[in-house]
C-alpha cells in the first residue's frame, strides 16, 4: 500500500449547520458550520456543483485538439481541453462525448477514462472526469452552447509542450487533463528558432518565446 494510503490520525469534519445563500443555473452556495478535530468549530463557505468532464482529442498523428473562449471570470482568452458540465442524469462518459462534438465537430472511436480531480476542494465540490478519445471522425448538425465562441485547433505534442512552459497553458484542468492521458512532455521541445511550434501567428499576448 502506497504510504500517503496509511491509516492516519486525521478526522472528517462534521457538519453542523447547512445555509443557502444562493441557487443558480449551474451552482449554488451554503454557508456550513462544521466541527474539527478536537471540538472546535469554523465555517466552511462551499460552491456545490454536478461536476464536469474534459477530454483530450488526439490525432492519428498525435496532434491535441484544444478550443479557445474568452473567460469571463479569468478576463483572458484561454486554450482549453474540450469540456463542460454535467447535465442531469449524464455520465461522465455521456457529458465527454456530447462536449467533444459540441465544442469541435469531433466524434471518437476509442474512449479511456484516465482519472478525475478536484478543482478546487478548498471551497468547491467540483469533480473533473478525464477521457483521452482517439479515432476521430468529423461529425455534422451539432455546435457550441449560444454563448459560446470558440476556436478550435490541434497542436503537436512539442507545441503543447511549448505552450505549458510559456505560461501560456493556464486552465488548471486543461493542465491535469494532458498529464493524466500522457499528452504533456514538459521535456518535449522542437529545434529552431525557439518559437512555439503550432503557435498562431500576430498574437499579441504571447510576445517574445525566448
Amino acid at each position: 500500500m502506497l504510504e500517503v494510503m496509511a491509516p492516519t490520525e486525521l478526522e472528517p469534519e462534521v457538519l453542523i449547520l447547512s445555509q443557502e445563500h444562493f441557487s443558480g443555473r449551474r451552482i449554488r452556495i451554503t454557508v456550513d458550520r462544521v466541527r474539527l478535530q478536537g471540538g472546535r468549530e469554523a465555517e466552511r463557505e462551499v460552491v456545490h456543483h454536478p461536476g464536469g468532464v474534459g477530454v483530450v482529442a488526439l490525432q492519428d498523428d498525435g496532434s491535441v485538439v484544444l478550443v479557445r473562449q474568452y473567460r469571463h471570470a479569468a478576463q483572458e482568452l484561454l486554450w482549453e481541453i474540450p469540456a463542460g458540465g454535467r447535465e442531469p442524469g449524464e455520465s461522465p462518459l455521456e457529458t465527454a462525448r456530447r462536449e467533444l462534438a459540441e465544442e469541435t465537430g469531433y466524434a471518437a472511436e476509442s474512449w479511456l477514462g484516465v482519472g478525475a480531480t478536484f478543482l478546487a476542494p478548498g471551497y468547491s465540490t467540483e469533480l473533473f472526469w478525464y477521457f483521452r478519445a482517439t479515432g476521430l471522425t468529423q461529425v455534422k448538425g451539432v455546435a457550441p452552447d449560444p454563448d459560446e465562441i470558440l476556436q478550435t485547433r490541434a497542436f503537436t505534442p512539442a507545441g503543447v509542450a511549448e505552450l505549458a512552459n510559456h505560461g501560456l497553458l493556464r486552465d488548471a484542468k486543461t493542465l491535469a487533463g494532458l498529464a493524466l492521458a500522457g499528452a504533456l512532455d514538459l521535456g518535449a521541445r522542437e529545434e529552431g528558432s525557439g518559437e512555439a511550434p503550432g503557435l498562431p501567428s500576430g498574437d499579441p499576448r504571447l510576445g517574445k518565446l525566448d
